[in-house]
């Protein structure tokens, strides 16, 4: 069940907002083109980080609304990843959602918690037994970590994306669940659903 309210996000009429007003800059991007006397180097560069700045918002609002239905902890998922992201400890969060994922997880320990921050920050901090699997949350509990995912055969297309991210695909690739990634390499962030990665803000 998807969450009903989405479609009147503020998140996303911002988004759309953005959006109209980024078609206008282009517009206008267009039209100082005929100037010979205007470099529109400067109007792409102001479009590009104003794209980034949707993507960005954009990303937070999907996330939002795929995990709703699912888990009351999206408060804390996103301040974990944030951490994580500026401290570059790779992570790989599973969240389950309608289909089972038994049939596809090699389990790992136990832990049957509540879902917190410092909890998965703890289990993703290097050195740690459990860092380099995959946790897996199904509502507001922590399930198991150090869990195995089946990785991904298709063409990952960047160097900067290793094994998580591979085993972010290939468990999108055959359920419906949602997986968060934190690479440990960039610090960057994404998430992964229905087979494809979307980049997430960070600080």
């Amino acid at each position: 069940m998807e969450p009903r309210d989405c479609d009147l996000s503020p998140m996303k009429l911002q988004v759309e907002h953005e959006l109209q007003q980024l078609i206008l800059d282009i517009q206008s991007s267009l039209v100082s083109m005929r100037d010979e006397n205007h470099c529109v180097l400067g109007n792409l560069d102001q479009i590009k980080r104003k794209f980034l700045q949707i993507e960005a918002t954009a990303a937070s609002f999907y996330l939002y609304c795929y995990l709703s239905p699912f888990t009351d902890k999206y408060p804390d998922l996103s301040l974990t990843v944030q951490h994580l992201s500026s401290r570059r400890h790779g992570a790989l969060i599973v969240i389950q959602r309608n289909e089972p994922l038994d049939q596809w997880i090699h389990k790992g320990t136990l832990v049957g918690a509540t879902v917190s921050s410092s909890l998965l920050e703890s289990i993703f901090y290097p050195g740690s037994p459990l860092h380099d699997g995959a946790v897996l949350i199904q509502a507001n509990s922590i399930v198991s970590a150090g869990n195995v995912l089946p990785l991904s055969s298709n063409s990952l297309g960047d160097p900067n994306l290793g094994t998580r991210h591979r085993a972010a695909l290939g468990l999108t690739e055959r359920s419906d669940a949602l997986v968060l990634v934190v690479s440990e390499e960039t610090g960057r962030a994404r998430f992964a659903y229905q087979g494809k990665l979307y980049p997430l803000p960070t600080l």
